[in-house]
C-alpha cells in the first residue's frame, strides 16, 4: 500500500503507511524548520527548543512525558537539524492517540518556565564543551564552519554558549511559534496505524495551529577553506569536502552513487586504496550531505599525523580517477549497496515515517522505495563524469584537520593533488 497524504484546513499535512502484519506503530511529528533558519543571535535556539519541550507540555510534567509514553511500552525522542526538528514516538500498536496527544503537547504547548530554561541552558553548555572535547566531532564542526563560512549552514547546531544564554522564555516561546509554524508541519505514522483514526487524531490536535513560519534565510553558499588544528592527540582527523549538487537537484543520485563508490563500504575505493593497500587509515569514509538548495560530498579519516598529508593526496587522487573512470561493475555495486540501505530502512516504521515526511517537505509528495530504486539504477558512468564538473569545477574545497602538528600540511596537500 502507497503512502497516503492528506492536508488539514490551515496546511498541516497528515501521511499514514500502513504496514500490515506489525504490532508497533511510529508517529513524528516534523517541522520543516531547523538551524538553518536561525540567525546568529539565535544561533542554538531550535536545539534548545527542542530540549525545552521535554521539561514540561500541556498538563504534564516532564517526568509524567515519559512516564505515560514509557507505561504503555513506548519510546519517545526528538532531533534537531539544520532543515527539520522532528518528535517521535514508537508505541505498540493502539498507541496512537497518546502519542498524538503528548507529540502535540510538546510541539504546541511547552510550558517553558523560567528555572526550567535556566537549568536546560546549562546543560546544552555541557553538550557544546563535550563536542569541543570529542575529535572526530569538532573536526566535522571545524570543517562545516569552513564550507558555508559566515552562512547558517555553516554554524553549529548545538549554537554557542552566548546565544544561547540571551534566550528567554518569551523569546524563546516566539521562536517556538514561527519554527513549528503549520506551514511547514508534517504528522507521518507507520506501522499498525489506520487512515481513519489518524486522520481524525491529527485534525483535533493539529488542525487548529495557526501562525506564520520563521522567513526564509537566503541561500547558502559553498566557500570552501582550510581548518587546521593543532591538538594534543595521539592520532589525526581529517574532513575534506567538495561543493556538490543539493537535494531538488537531478544530479542527486548521481552524487549518492558516487559518494558510495568513493568510500560508502569495504570495496569502496578510498577503503581498499588507503587503509587495506597502504596503511594510512584506521578509519576512512565517504558521504554526501544535501540540503534544499546546495550540497556537499565529504570525506572523513582518522591517521597517524606523520600519514595524513599522503592520505590527503591518495584521496584526491581517488576522487579524480573515479570521476572519470568508473567501471560497470563498481557503479553496479554501488547501486546494490544504497539500494540495500535503501530498503532495510524501509523495514523500520519510524525511518519510513521520517523519510516520507522529509520528502513532503521537500518534493510535496511521498515517494514509494520502487521509485528511488528506479532513479538509483538510472545513474550511468556518463552522469558520473558529469559531476567533475559540480565537484572540482569551482576549485574550492574544505580541508579541516585535527590533532599533532605533523598533520597540519593535509588541507594543502589536498587541494594541491585536487587541483594542481
Amino acid at each position: 500500500m502507497s503512502v497516503r497524504l492528506h492536508t488539514l484546513a490551515n496546511g498541516v499535512r497528515v501521511l499514514c503507511d500502513p504496514m500490515p502484519g506489525l504490532e508497533t506503530i511510529a508517529l513524528t511529528v516534523v517541522a520543516g524548520r531547523g538551524a538553518a533558519c536561525e540567525d546568529a543571535a539565535r544561533s542554538g535556539w531550535s536545539h534548545l527548543m527542542e530540549h525545552m519541550v521535554f521539561k514540561g507540555a500541556g498538563e504534564r510534567s516532564a517526568r509524567q512525558i515519559v512516564e505515560a509514553i514509557e507505561s504503555e511500552g513506548g519510546q519517545i525522542n526528538a532531533a534537531t537539524g539544520y532543515e527539520r526538528t522532528s518528535f517521535q514516538i514508537r508505541a505498540l500498536k493502539g498507541g496512537l492517540p497518546l502519542g498524538m496527544e503528548v507529540l502535540a503537547d510538546l510541539v504546541l504547548r511547552p510550558t517553558l518556565s523560567e528555572g526550567d530554561l535556566e537549568r536546560e541552558k546549562s546543560v546544552v553548555g555541557q553538550e557544546i564543551a563535550e563536542a569541543n572535547d570529542t575529535p572526530d566531532d569538532l573536526v566535522f564542526e571545524l570543517a562545516q564552519s569552513a564550507a558555508f563560512e559566515d552562512q547558517p549552514l555553516g554554524r553549529p547546531i548545538l549554537g554557542t554558549v552566548d546565544s544561547i544564554a540571551a534566550a528567554t522564555p518569551q523569546t524563546l516561546g516566539d521562536w517556538r511559534a514561527a519554527l513549528y509554524a503549520p506551514d511547514r508541519l508534517v504528522v507521518s505514522a507507520a506501522g499498525a496505524v489506520d487512515e481513519d483514526e489518524l486522520l481524525a487524531l491529527a485534525n483535533q490536535a493539529f488542525g487548529a495551529v495557526q501562525g506564520q513560519g520563521a522567513p526564509e534565510s537566503p541561500a547558502n553558499s559553498f566557500t570552501g577553506g582550510r581548518r587546521p588544528t593543532i591538538r594534543k592527540l595521539e592520532q589525526a582527523h581529517f574532513v575534506a569536502m567538495l561543493p556538490a549538487p543539493g537535494s531538488k537537484d537531478a544530479a542527486y543520485f548521481a552524487l549518492r552513487v558516487f559518494a558510495e563508490a568513493l568510500g560508502g563500504g569495504m570495496s569502496s575505493r578510498l577503503f581498499q586504496e588507503a587503509r587495506e593497500k597502504r596503511g594510512l587509515a584506521y578509519s576512512i569514509d565517504a558521504y554526501a550531505d544535501t540540503y534544499a538548495d546546495t550540497g556537499l560530498l565529504g570525506l572523513y579519516a582518522g591517521c597517524q599525523a606523520k600519514d595524513a598529508a599522503e592520505l590527503a593526496r591518495v584521496a584526491a587522487g581517488e576522487i579524480a580517477s573515479l570521476l572519470t573512470n568508473i567501471d560497470e561493475a563498481e557503479l553496479a555495486r554501488s547501486k546494490a549497496q544504497l539500494k540495500a540501505h535503501l530498503f532495510m530502512g524501509a523495514e523500520r516504521p519510524l525511518a519510513r515515517a521520517e523519510q516520507s515526511a522529509g520528502q513532503v517537505l521537500m518534493f510535496g509528495e511521498a515517494f514509494t522505495s520502487a521509485h528511488l530504486a528506479a532513479s538509483i539504477d538510472a545513474v550511468t558512468a556518463a552522469d558520473i563524469a558529469a559531476l567533475a564538473e559540480r565537484l572540482t569545477g569551482p576549485r574550492k574545497a574544505v580541508g579541516a584537520v585535527l590533532g599533532p602538528k605533523a598533520a597540519m600540511a593535509a588541507p594543502q596537500a589536498f587541494e594541491q593533488a585536487l587541483f594542481g
